[in-house]
């Protein structure tokens, strides 16, 4: 008899936090390494932000909270919806949890059963099948395409859809791609799950303050009101507001889901940070002139990573619309060899290769469930983004 789980044998480490820590051992090692594989704004958290946690610290306020979030916080986030994104609920619709990710997993772990299927767009971000899998569902994979710029069609989700389909996990601006959905595009996706009342929808919006050029966020929900008493909304102060390692995530729903994913918080972690809760309750509340301050930046970036790896014999991306991320197709460079004549046979391959070689991280895209490709991600300096991209593209112009 196995001593772990069946389930935790059906999921691997993510690839992301692999790499990372990978470029982070070379990097101590004494080795001149530029990681461009980790996904969190390299700025700081605002000001305001901090001092509100200094002074819930300061004043006490360090006990636990209600399982499922503050009052207060609550409040913020209603009011936050209602705001940006025209969606009405009540305090019992929310729950706050300890980053996104756990929101994600509450979900799937309160409503998946053996064999329930969960259709997830590839590329996709690493943590969904592996959330699914130990949650007893099945991932179903729907690949995009490089030319409709890594975007899920009306077709293909219709397609892939079962009498076994719960839910359809969708994310816009996309990790890892950049895609984000216009309301046209998305209005299509829901004229297609309308028809399907047994299908739920878990809409992952964490990056939806990071908007470029003349890209309009919108979200399901909205998009379709229809579809409202059938939608997990969910966000959460990380990327926007640059507070990854606060670990504050929040979501909205029908009072029944929220209900269920409140009682499996109540048995892991209990309530969020208290001090990390008071915090986003200024992040949502406080001066946010940073957001627009911040995304100038990134679409700087954006602009010269896009530029720059387009300009690669052999690398073709499309232009993201949101996010801080690019995934570049490799398919032209597959099959060629290094100077030390190993064969690239894959963009894992790929990625170890230009690691070892030039000491740039970068994610290989089957990690993201779409190969060959790797992405970048542009969450560094522009001195750093240039210098990097000048070595991506010395190592490929080495292959032979």
């Amino acid at each position: 008899m196995s001593f772990l789980s069946k389930n935790l044998l059906r999921i691997k480490q993510s690839p992301t936090m692999e790499i990372t820590a990978r470029a982070q051992e070379l990097k101590s090692n004494g080795l001149n390494i530029i990681s461009l594989s980790v996904g969190e704004p390299d700025f700081d958290t605002p000001q305001n932000i901090k001092e509100a946690g200094i002074l819930a610290i300061n004043q006490g306020k360090t006990k636990y909270t209600a399982v499922g979030g503050m009052p207060e916080l609550k409040e913020a986030i209603r009011n936050k919806f209602k705001k940006d994104n025209d969606l009405n609920y009540s305090e019992e619709q929310i729950i706050v949890s300890t980053g996104g990710k756990q929101v994600l997993f509450n979900a799937l772990l309160a409503t998946l059963n053996p064999e329930d299927e969960v259709i997830i767009p590839a590329p996709y971000w690493v943590s969904y099948p592996d959330m699914i899998k130990l949650s007893g569902g099945e991932p179903i994979f729907v690949e995009s395409k490089l030319s409709n710029g890594y975007k899920l069609t009306a077709n293909k989700l219709e397609d892939a859809i079962t009498p076994k389909t719960k839910w359809l996990i969708f994310n816009s601006p996309s990790n890892p791609t950049g895609a984000g959905y216009s309301w046209d595009e998305l209005k299509k996706l829901t004229d297609v799950l309308i028809k399907y009342p047994n299908i739920w929808i878990m809409s992952d919006d964490m990056y939806e303050h990071l908007a470029y050029d003349d890209f309009n966020f919108c979200t399901p929900a909205q998009v379709e009101p229809r579809l409202f008493n059938r939608t997990l909304t969910t966000n959460g102060v990380s990327k926007g507001h640059a507070m990854t390692g606060w670990r504050i995530g929040y979501a909205a729903g029908p009072v029944e889901l929220i209900d269920a994913m409140r009682k499996i918080q109540s048995q892991s972690t209990s309530n969020p940070n208290t001090i990390a809760q008071w915090a986003a309750l200024e992040a949502l509340n406080g001066n946010q002139d940073y957001l627009l301050e911040n995304k100038k930046i990134f679409q700087e970036r954006r602009d010269i990573v896009f530029d720059f790896l387009n300009s690669i014999e052999g690398i073709e991306c499309p232009k993201p619309q949101g996010a801080f991320y690019i995934y570049a197709s490799i398919s032209k460079l597959i099959g060629k060899r290094t100077k030390k004549n190993i064969r690239i046979i894959n963009d894992e391959d790929f990625a170890t290769e230009l690691l070892n070689t030039e000491g740039v991280a970068v994610v290989f895209g089957s990690a993201f469930g779409l190969s060959p490709a790797f992405r970048v991600s542009y969450a560094t300096s522009k001195n750093e983004l240039i210098e990097a991209c000048t070595r991506i593209k010395r190592f490929c112009e080495s292959l032979i």
